[in-house]
């Protein structure tokens, strides 16, 4: 069994693009170089054990979040079509040096989610899961009912994170919690 801790996903497989095999990748990474810059990846279904390919250029898409790449390995549009739905894993190790106040969203897994109420801080619950369709949301399990919750993570409902001591805030607008 791979400990999760040793990968770090960076993109979503989307779709074939064009029919020599090159792949439409969302990205989950707020570095380009992980779909430009040549080198191993590993791709993974679900939880199966990932498979190593090497990537041998990308661009990025203008205006958009995603890349079109091509990995030596798949030469073709049903080679292509087949990995639809994977993940794109880089080595937890391989992390470039973040800024002072900078974090990578899997850091964000685990971290206690606090609310103020009544002029006190309340732990609601943990982030259990991050999902990135079309924005970053973190998936919170509430401790009163077991409950998971969507919360964008944005500025605005998520004023603080802070790594150091395992902890977020959320101040979401009313009835978000109730969704």
């Amino acid at each position: 069994m791979i400990d999760d801790n040793e990968w770090l996903v960076v993109g979503l497989i989307t779709s074939p693009q064009g029919i020599n095999g090159k792949i439409q990748v969302k990205s989950l990474s707020d570095f380009e170089e992980r779909f430009t810059k040549p080198g191993k990846r590993w791709i993974q279904k679900a939880k199966e054990i990932p498979i190593e390919l090497e990537l041998t250029s990308g661009f990025k898409k203008p205006g958009k979040e995603s890349f079109i790449i091509r990995f030596r390995e798949i030469t073709n549009r049903n080679q292509a079509e087949n990995l639809k739905g994977y993940k794109i894993l880089v080595k937890a190790r391989s992390i470039p040096q973040l800024k002072q106040d900078e974090f990578h969203l899997s850091q964000l897994l685990n971290l206690k989610v606090k609310i103020l109420e009544k002029d006190k801080f309340k732990i609601i619950g943990k982030i259990i899961n991050l999902e990135n369709e079309k924005n970053n949301l973190l998936v919170i399990q509430l401790i009163k009912n077991n409950k998971k919750v969507l919360i964008p993570f944005v500025k605005e409902i998520v004023p603080v994170v802070d790594i150091k001591n395992k902890f977020i805030i959320i101040t979401p607008p009313l009835g978000l919690m109730e969704l």
